[in-house]
């Protein structure tokens, strides 16, 4: 039966997500007295928008005898909450397939896209869509595949969006040589290396909450940094759970030769100690000054470098004064080949 004292207000309440569901949980998170099925995990729960809204927001049906009243909780739906996700939802190719929210979400779990891992949401379509056929069906059309894969999620080309965030993560240069598909630095990690809670100052060295392109130098050639380096993932700005893909996903020129002002946004994206993410802006510029600050993504045909634009020229100019140099001297002697 459910403890008066820590029953949680029927509504949209919105608070304290861990003292309003204490009662719940109480059972709940217990395996061995509500099954794997219901089995909820407290740690993972209290951060959601979900634990502060609380249970019986959801679970409005549960009754204060609940479990010994022997009904079954009945739950709301999620597009009730989400009228607009499940619009997009109902027009895509998944939802004859997979028409429950619940198949991809867990909604005593979900976490926001920019909480986690920019390639950790691709866990979610390889539930289904399996890495190897991925990989096989992409390499029938894009060139270097695996190197497009690792360096995008699969809503960057899977939600029709026109604009991008380059999203930069510390990781560790000792698991990038074994090959770890993840290679992000953990929270614990990191604040071994400040050896402070405040990790963002292994880059932030000013502490503004705002990285320049000069504090992203300064980390890379840091030697103190020498096992860290910055991964970088392009990221789509808005998404949509319609999954079309846009004409644009198909031509390479769509980013390959969209110039200097593609991804222009981006920013340092650091582990938090609960496992989320926080999210800190770059200076704008950043992703097309490679040497030295995000060395490690090269887009080309919109990754630019003061130091080859410079060698460029220099090839140009020297390449132009052989025939710029024996047209002239030609010109200057003109005379003196009529004598002959």
């Amino acid at each position: 039966m459910i403890p008066q004292s820590g029953q949680a207000e029927p509504g949209f309440t919105f608070g304290d997500g861990v003292q309003k569901n204490k009662s719940c949980l109480s059972c709940h998170k217990d395996k061995e007295l509500v099954g794997s099925a219901n089995q909820i995990s407290p740690k993972a729960f209290q951060h959601t928008t979900h634990a502060q809204l609380g249970c019986k927001t959801c679970h409005n049906t549960v009754s204060d005898s609940h479990p010994k009243d022997g009904k079954i909780a009945r739950t709301t739906t999620c597009s009730d909450c989400h009228t607009d996700i499940a619009t997009q939802y109902s027009i895509s190719k998944h939802s004859l397939s997979v028409p429950d929210c619940s198949a991809c979400h867990n909604p005593h779990s979900v976490h926001k896209p920019g909480e986690v891992y920019a390639l950790d949401l691709n866990k979610t379509c390889t539930t289904c869509h399996t890495q190897d056929r991925i990989t096989a069906s992409h390499a029938q059309w894009l060139p270097q595949s695996n190197l497009h894969l690792g360096s995008i999620n699969c809503i960057t080309c899977h939600t029709k969006s026109d604009t991008f965030v380059l999203s930069v993560y510390v990781s560790r240069r000792d698991q990038k040589k074994t090959g770890a598909a993840t290679t992000v630095a953990d929270y614990a990690y990191l604040k071994s290396k400040a050896s402070s809670d405040n990790i963002a100052q292994l880059v932030d060295r000013n502490q503004d909450s705002y990285i320049s392109i000069e504090e992203l130098r300064n980390f890379n050639t840091n030697p103190a940094n020498k096992d860290l380096y910055l991964k970088a993932i392009l990221t789509p700005a808005t998404t949509s759970h319609a999954f079309q893909i846009s004409d644009k996903s198909w031509n390479c020129t769509s980013c390959h030769a969209a110039g200097p002002d593609a991804a222009q946004v981006s920013r340092l994206v650091l582990p938090k100690q609960d496992g989320t993410f926080q999210h800190m802006d770059i200076e704008k510029g950043a992703n097309i000054a490679a040497l030295n600050v995000i060395p490690d993504f090269y887009m080309m045909g919109s990754s630019r470098n003061t130091i080859l634009n410079m060698l460029g020229v220099g090839i140009l100019a020297g390449g132009m004064v052989m025939p710029i140099g024996h047209g002239f001297f030609r010109f200057l002697t003109r005379k003196n080949r009529r004598k002959e």
